[in-house]
């Protein structure tokens, strides 16, 4: 995301010439003097802009765990995160001089237009005050007026109420200044209104309100487009109500179109799962957690099992952490000095890569734009579920060229029928794919690379039919069977090498699924072996 964030900007100068501003020296005095007397618009240029500032921003649910309300301290987090990214000056100015941004009208370009209202209230007061000071000066200093008590009423009074007005602002300005949004949020949840929650969300609504637009207003101001990256780690160690808490807090937060939010969830849907459906918040989904994270996740991304290389360098990673093994941090870097010096072959280009992602990317959606290929006819009509396969494919495209150098590639029209096949039917896929391992790792024989998926599917499919209790909420989760069939057996008739070939790339299915139908096949086994009577022609005589 950095590379991607520093690649947007330099593409945009080149663009536009305009160099990004930042609300930290000078560039503090130009945000506040833009908060105070001018209104931000939204223009068509401001709409073109491609460069991007994404603020990161770390939840561990753990930390926050013993609170009544765990969605609160993500809302905290993420108020007293912007502040500190931004400063308190400027929020604090926002929350009493700040204009929501709003759209231009017609083609203008100017993004600022000055606040004719407030400056006519601010020079009136000033000379309002300039005035009553005067009148006071002189019922005070000038002989001959200084026993007239009704000037020195009437220039008190003008001082009193133009310098009042001044000074309420002023404070205003401070005590936002001296009370950030944490501490107003921190301290509703510790009042009695909380409990019965009368106007308590309201008020945290408005408080994330006001955010959204302060950052609306700074995308303007700085020139750039900006996110917050919310990454929620530790959420499955958490009790099952505040799992389904924070839950609910991201989609309250993403509910509002447009929203400058991005959530990373980075948890164990084998343990967050089973902590959803024990909480109430499953009552119209039929009790299953996955059709829950389902609608909730728009784009998943389920890490495949770590390969050799993976777990080598793991491994190293650990054995540097030990003092006593620290000469091999040494060592390490004398062999990348010799291996720079070595020779070696030319890598292509990132630009050539991405020209060659963006190509294969550009061809797999055409195959599902394309009515007339068989791939369109297996496309969902939930829109989350299309939104989910058209932000999958390009990464697995992508991993997939990053893997480029093994024989038989596979092509992007079939990644993309990968991708709709792990969408629609991640259940019937899980255990063709479970099958296909332990079918491997009992008889590698060398045709059975060539065997069709759904042969396997077909010759295990009585054992799924067998453990279709545990498997319930899972299976709920596949579309219709028979266009399984179709898809398996004629249109894309995928083989158990190219199932292999795709599992190390498939982020879009959750291998959690295979994991638990691995352990209910063992127990299964396990049980009948335990019913069969052994001959006794062949038990050990000892």
């Amino acid at each position: 995301m950095r590379q991607e964030m520093a690649q947007r900007e330099e593409a945009e100068l080149r663009r536009s010439h305009q160099k990004p501003r930042s609300p930290e020296g000078w560039g503090l005095l130009l945000v506040l003097w833009y908060l105070a007397f001018y209104k931000p618009i939204i223009t068509e240029s401001h709409l073109r802009r491609k460069n991007i500032e994404f603020i990161f921003i770390r939840f561990s649910a753990w930390q926050y765990a013993g609170c009544d309300k765990l969605w609160a301290g993500l809302v905290t987090t993420l108020c007293d995160s912007i502040r500190h990214h931004f400063g308190a000056l400027p929020l604090s100015v926002y929350h009493v001089m700040g204009t929501r941004p709003r759209f231009a009208s017609g083609f203008s370009q100017k993004e600022w237009v000055l606040k004719t209202g407030t400056c006519l209230k601010l020079w009136g007061m000033l000379f309002v005050l300039a005035a009553g000071l005067s009148i006071l000066l002189v019922a005070l200093l000038v002989p001959g007026i200084k026993d007239h008590q009704a000037l020195k009423v009437v220039g008190s009074a003008v001082t009193s109420l133009s310098g009042s007005g001044l000074a309420l602002g002023a404070f205003s300005i401070l005590k936002n200044l001296l009370i950030s949004e944490k501490q107003k949020i921190e301290r509703l949840t510790n009042s009695e209104k909380f409990t019965s929650q009368l106007g308590f969300m309201s008020k945290v609504r408005n408080e994330v309100e006001v955010l959204v637009d302060f950052l609306s207003f700074m995308e303007i101001f700085e020139r750039r487009r900006l996110r917050v990256v919310l990454e929620i780690t530790s959420l499955d160690i958490c009790y099952p109500e505040k799992v389904a808490g924070v839950l609910n807090a991201m989609n309250t937060l993403l509910s509002e179109a447009n929203t400058p939010f991005i959530f990373i969830l980075a948890v164990d849907p084998s343990v967050i799962v089973p902590c959803l459906e024990q909480t109430g918040c499953m009552k119209g989904l039929a009790d299953n957690g996955y059709l829950y994270l389902n609608r909730t996740v728009t784009l998943p991304f389920s890490i495949p099992e770590m390969g050799a290389r993976s777990r080598l360098r793991f491994l190293e990673a650990a054995i540097q952490t030990r003092e006593d093994l620290m000469y091999r941090i040494i060592t390490s870097n004398v062999e990348r000095r010799r291996a720079k010096c070595q020779a070696v072959p030319a890598a292509p280009s990132r630009q050539e890569a991405d020209a060659e992602a963006v190509r294969c990317i550009h061809e797999a959606f055409r195959c599902l734009h394309d009515s007339t290929d068989p791939l369109a006819r297996y496309l969902p009509t939930s829109g989350a579920h299309v939104r989910r396969i058209v932000n999958t494919i390009p990464i697995t495209l992508r991993l997939l060229l990053h893997r480029a150098g093994t024989p038989g590639t596979p092509s992007p029209r079939a990644a993309a029928a990968w991708v709709v096949l792990a969408d629609q039917w991640p259940c019937r896929l899980s255990w063709a794919l479970q099958c296909l391992e332990d079918a491997w790792q009992s008889r590698p024989t060398p045709d059975f690379g060539a065997r069709s998926l759904w042969s396997i599917f077909q010759e295990n499919v009585g054992e799924l039919s067998s453990l279709r209790q545990p498997l319930h909420n899972v299976l709920s989760l596949d579309g219709d069977p028979e266009l399984f069939q179709t898809f398996l057996a004629s249109d894309f008739p995928f083989t158990a090498r190219d199932a292999r070939a795709f599992l190390g790339v498939t982020v879009n299915l959750d291998h959690s699924i295979r994991h638990k139908m691995g352990l209910l096949r063992g127990l299964d086994r396990l049980q009948k072996a335990a019913t069969t009577p052994v001959s006794r022609s062949v038990q050990c005589p000892h």
